[in-house]
Order: C-alpha cells, then structure tokens, then sequence
C-alpha cells in the first residue's frame, strides 16, 4: 500500500532532521505498528504519509503511485484518529459527524457505528459533556465515516476501559479483514501485540528494528521455560532450555510425578523489547 524511501524531514526551525532516512513498507490488508518513545518522529511520519507536512525528502508511493502526485481525492481514502480527539464541543455527537460527512462523497452507516461503540443514546448530547472516553470513541467513529482504504490510529484505545478498548479493537479487526489497511502508533503494547500484524520501532529519528511480534519476541528471549512445581507441600521452580526437551529426563521426571504449577517460555514481552531495542523507557 505505502512503499517509504530514504525519508527525510526537518522542521522549519529546528537545526536537525526529524526523519532520518527511514525506509519500510505497509502492505494491503496489515495492521503496522510504528512504536518509539516520544519525540522520535512518528507523529511526523504519520502527518507524512496523511499529507499534513509536504516539504519531505525521499520517496513515497502510495499504490505504486508518487504520494505527491495526489490531489484532494486522496483525502477520501484515509481515515485518520488523532491522539487528542479534536470536536466541536458546542455541537451534539450527531452535528459534528454530519459536519464531517458533508466532506466526502461516500460514507458509512454512522447510526451502525455509533451503536457499535456506545454512543448512539448519547449522540444529540453536546460533546462538551462527554467524558474522556465518550470522545475517544466518537473519535474512531468520525475516522471511519468516508469508509476510508487506510486508517492512521494515534492511541486509538488510551484513555478507554477494558469493555470499551475491546469493542475498538475489534472494529480495527474488522476493518482489516474487508481489506483495509491500518498504521497504528501507540505506548499500549499490549495492543500493539494483539492488533499488529508487524511493527517497527523508531528511535532519534531512525527505524532500528522491523519485525512481527513474535518473531521480535523469539529474537530477544531466553529459549528457556520456567516451571513451578509442588513437591511434598513445597512450592519449587526449575528452569530448562528448549533445546531438546523431550529428551530432559529431570523435566520429563516433574511433569510425570508433580503437580505443575505454573509453566512458560521466557519470552520477552514487547514492553522488554521496547525498552531494549530503543534504549529508553516509553514515557522519556
């Protein structure tokens, strides 16, 4: 869907580039996460490709195509949620999608999506009285009203509770599998580990690594597994390589005998890997 070459970019102001010569791909149909602690140039990238900041270096194809060579048509096959939810807080729930409707030749089924996410019995509520999460959903559902192609997700489940964040993260589903293509950034790994088919995470402007979470997870893990087991009333541990374990008589000898526990691969969790691979904490 995106093919990026050698992206560079530099704030008017600034005295050094923001992007340093990136390169990756989106592909139709996946869900890409770009993960980095603040200030690294996500938010930068992502107005990149939404085609906020235009003054860029490198090489950007969307279909094939120069994404530059797109005139205003582009704009109906995006849907974008920014991290700060941005309403008309005087208006209802109601008039400030049907403001942002009249935007596009084609939209979704709104009354639907308001269903889906909780707000249809609140939509001729003003949003000045809509809570934290009550804006973050109606956020997402004004990011799918041109039934867009690609969605560019900024912290699309922060701020929600476990119920809520669920009902999203299933639409992001959904989304792809009818094709649609998703670029997600967000501090919430576990998401990141549920929605994302691969991930790159950026650090000084810079992408320093690209993988699928799996595949990341089995790269910076111990091939180990931790087991806890009881033995004559006492709790005891033990630690085996993968390597060979149907061949661990000691193993074999605790899970024949003993009441297991507690049993697991000491993968790194992508929070581990976060830190390790950028080399600071996401917050900094």
């Amino acid at each position: 869907m995106y093919q990026i070459n050698k992206l560079v970019f530099r704030y008017p102001r600034n005295k050094e580039d923001t992007i340093k010569g990136i390169s990756f791909e989106i592909k139709k149909g996946e869900i890409f996460g770009l993960l980095g602690p603040s200030g690294v140039g996500k938010s930068t990238t992502q107005k990149i490709l939404i085609k906020l900041l235009k003054d860029y270096k490198g090489q950007i194809l969307y279909k094939g195509r120069d994404l530059k060579s797109y005139g205003p048509s582009y704009f109906e096959e995006v849907g974008v949620g920014f991290e700060m939810p941005v309403h008309f807080s005087k208006l209802t729930a109601e008039e400030n999608l049907n403001f942002f409707m009249k935007l596009y030749s084609s939209t979704v089924d709104v009354d639907g999506l308001l269903k889906r996410v909780g707000l249809y019995e609140d939509r001729k509520k003003r949003v000045s009285q809509f809570s934290k999460g009550m804006k973050v959903r109606l956020n997402f559902v004004r990011a799918m009203l041109n039934k867009p192609k690609v969605l560019f997700l900024d912290e699309p489940t922060n701020g929600l509770d476990p119920k809520n964040a669920r009902i999203i993260k299933e639409l992001i589903k959904e989304f792809k599998e009818e094709g649609g293509t998703v670029l997600l950034t967000t501090h919430l790994m576990n998401d990141v580990d549920e929605l994302c088919d691969r991930v790159a995470f950026m650090a000084d402007g810079r992408i320093v690594e690209i993988s699928t979470p799996k595949d990341l997870k089995l790269k910076y893990g111990s091939r180990e597994l931790d087991m806890e087991y009881r033995e004559d009333e006492r709790l005891k541990r033990a630690t085996f390589s993968l390597d060979k374990l149907g061949d661990n008589e000691e193993f074999l000898n605790i899970i024949k005998n003993y009441e297991i526990i507690t049993i697991h691969s000491k993968e790194n969790t992508l929070d581990d890997i976060f830190i390790k691979v950028t080399g600071v904490t996401k917050d900094e």
